[in-house]
């Protein structure tokens, strides 16, 4: 059966949840240091039921998915841009690194202050995570394609459109696909970082709502949803690369049968 296949991911898990358990129950720990499995199991259950973890896993899921959009459509178009023309990535680069080396928790208060506490400063603090990494893998990305496949193109009188459609898009769309993985996982961690600092609502608030009643089972539930999250959206673009990507299998297995003949 293919459950087999995951065999030693389940046993992990099982050990991982037997050591947790011992500890919980035998290091004489309170419950609001470390409480058990158990203990943790009860909290989701309640806040599953009572529709707390939907309301505040709703207000994160928004905030993330507009932030990772809106990083990706100032990334992509930017870092083909600067990939093109040199002159623009000179002009552009002291800037974005300077961008990256403040941290973003320490860059959020001032955007907080700025745009309110609202949906907006939240959104834009996940799209500003997600669009360095994006912008990196898009320059080089195009960067890495063979001169010799756009002097091709240019032979056939191929217009910029066509270059971009035909060329640069597919050849450069592995790259970005692993540049999506990271930022999409990184979305998330923008989402918390604004909700910590000013929300009423979202899995940041409900963590630190829970940390300052010493509710660390509700912590743990919150951790556990923001994980969960991260894997669904890294799933989802993995299955967004397998379609995108679909084509390059059948290139290769059309070339391996031609080989073969």
């Amino acid at each position: 059966m293919r459950w087999h296949r995951f065999l030693p991911e389940i046993l992990a898990l099982g050990v991982g949840l037997l050591l947790w358990w011992g500890v919980a129950e035998w290091s004489g720990l309170p419950r609001f240091i470390l409480p058990s499995p158990v203990d943790v199991y009860h909290k989701a259950r309640y806040v599953i039921l009572s529709g707390l973890l939907w309301k505040h896993a709703w207000a994160t899921l928004v905030e993330v998915v507009l932030g990772l959009l809106l990083g990706l459509s100032v990334a992509l178009p930017l870092g083909y841009l600067m990939a093109r023309f040199w002159v623009l990535e000179r002009a552009l680069s002291p800037y974005l690194v300077a961008s990256q080396a403040m941290p973003v928790v320490a860059l959020a208060p001032l955007l907080i202050i700025w745009f309110g506490p609202g949906l907006f400063s939240k959104v834009l603090i996940c799209a500003l995570i997600v669009f360095f990494p994006m912008l990196i893998n898009t320059v080089v990305g195009i960067r890495n394609i063979p001169s010799e496949w756009r002097d091709l193109l240019r032979v056939l009188h191929a217009s910029w459109w066509q270059t971009l459609w035909y060329l640069e898009w597919p050849a450069a769309l592995p790259v970005l696909a692993g540049g999506l993985r990271i930022a999409a996982t990184l979305s998330v961690i923008g989402a918390v970082v604004g909700e910590f600092i000013a929300a009423d609502r979202g899995l940041g608030f409900l963590i630190n709502t829970a940390r300052g009643r010493y509710d660390t089972a509700l912590v743990f539930v919150a951790l556990g949803a923001l994980t969960l999250m991260a894997l669904s959206l890294y799933a989802a673009v993995r299955l967004l690369e397998a379609r995108l990507l679909a084509w390059q299998n059948h290139a290769l297995e059309g070339t391996r049968v031609h080989r073969g003949g």
